[in-house]
């Protein structure tokens, strides 16, 4: 008996060893990272294209989802038949959406909005430093307060000024009150706000922003993946996972050797916090995964001869694969299963990403297409799946076409100038 104590022993201790061993490898590899904060290997110009791509294919989905935005697939199969592509839309504008009535194709909501305050937070960022939280708190006050004095300052007999700037207010003010006790260290205060934080759902809110995190450390997933999760001040629970994780996935895809496997493997790999350890429940970002290769394995069981044409439907004016469009809307249907109660939960989006991924198999156009189609928040989901495979393509790779039109409309009308942005946030990511 005390030999097999005395063996135990001495296995313990080694495996004790060997895990300082490797912890102090990790801070090792960590400190590397951090002082570098980018993937050595790239160089300034794929760099800026995988950047430029990222904040690129955000906003070609967000704008391929805008006019359709919490849509049903009925309304926008009568309206649309079916989207694949860049359109013009007829929409009132709102806090979230637009804020100008019937924007040209190329048009954005506060998806790309919210991508530009997070690239311009990070711009304020000491080079090779961690990423200060209640700097990003401060920065949304800070905006939110300039928002306030623009409304106060505005002067107009004809209500529509007024409105706009009561819009771009709204647009802030529920982030704002979860930022400010944040940033002030009242704890009680800002779980308090943070529990009311639009209606205290399990919003997607950190994967607003997140994206752009994953292009500030590219080819880094675990780096890329802490730092967003620092910064995910507004999300409960598995979504400030589900935010990281995004993050994580972006920062895999700007790896030049990445592949689809390689960049979804990142889900399983990369878990600092312990959430597959949760007692009872796992982790549930893996599980959406998992449940994503179910739908779509399902899915694509379907041929041609267990078909029932008479029970499909078709796109109004639209040629399509017969085949195709009895898998797509089998998938559909299992999607529908797995509904939350509010479109833009964040289990529920990461899900409809993770499918349109593995069921277009990492094609661009057709990703997009099958989330902006599938309705419900269809403009953030794409804005997501978008923006990992823009970094996993880089911009001179997307249809350049909705390239154009995205960076000519988001700047001559949005007062948002992507490239430029792209611009100073390779420069940020190379002094690094």
């Amino acid at each position: 008996m005390k030999n097999v104590i005395l063996l135990c022993t001495i296995l313990l201790l080694g495996a004790c060893a060997s895990d300082r061993e490797k912890a102090d490898m990790g801070k090792k590899s960590q400190k590397s990272q951090n002082s570098m904060g980018a993937d050595s290997t790239l160089n300034k110009e794929v760099l800026k294209d995988k950047i430029l791509g990222m904040l690129l294919g955000s906003a070609i989905g967000d704008a391929m989802g805008a006019p359709t935005e919490m849509w049903s697939r009925e309304n926008i199969r009568i309206d649309y038949g079916y989207i694949n592509d860049l359109t013009t839309m007829v929409r009132e504008p709102s806090a979230e959406g637009t804020w100008d009535f019937n924007l040209p194709a190329g048009g954005t909501t506060d998806d790309t909005r919210w991508k530009k305050l997070m690239t311009e937070y990070l711009f304020t960022q000491k080079a090779g430093a961690a990423l200060a939280p209640q700097d990003f708190a401060q920065h949304i006050i800070h905006q939110y307060e300039e928002d306030i004095k623009a409304l106060k300052r505005t002067e107009s007999f004809d209500p529509e000024p007024f409105e706009t700037n009561v819009r771009k207010l709204a647009w802030l003010q529920e982030w704002a009150r979860v930022a400010k006790p944040f940033k002030e260290d009242d704890l009680q205060a800002y779980a308090y706000a943070l529990s009311r934080f639009y209606g205290g759902e399990m919003t997607c809110a950190g994967m607003l922003y997140s994206p752009v995190i994953g292009a500030f450390y590219p080819a880094a997933p675990q780096l890329a993946y802490a730092e967003a999760y620092r910064l995910s001040l507004f999300d409960l629970g598995y979504a400030r996972d589900i935010s990281a994780v995004t993050a994580a996935l972006v920062s895999a895809a700007m790896n030049e050797k990445a592949t689809a496997i390689s960049v979804l493997n990142t889900i399983r790999d990369v878990d600092p916090q312990g959430y597959f350890k949760s007692r009872l429940v796992g982790r549930t970002a893996y599980r959406l995964l998992q449940e994503a290769r179910s739908i779509v394995y399902q899915a694509n069981q379907l041929q041609m001869k267990d078909v029932e044409v008479d029970q499909l439907i078709f796109p109004l004016n639209q040629k399509v694969d017969t085949l195709w469009l009895a898998r797509t809307q089998k998938a559909y249907e299992l999607l529908d299963a797995k509904n939350q109660d509010m479109p833009f939960h964040a289990g529920e989006i990461h899900l409809v990403n993770l499918t349109a991924l593995l069921f277009c198999d990492f094609d661009f156009k057709k990703s997009l297409a099958f989330v902006v189609n599938f309705g419900r928040d269809n403009d953030t989901t794409a804005a997501v799946t978008g923006a990992i495979l823009g970094a996993f393509y880089g911009a001179k790779k997307l249809p350049p076409e909705m390239v154009a039109q995205i960076i000519e409309t988001n700047k001559n009308l949005l007062d948002t100038d992507l490239e430029g942005l792209a611009d100073k946030l390779t420069a940020k990511v190379m002094d690094k």
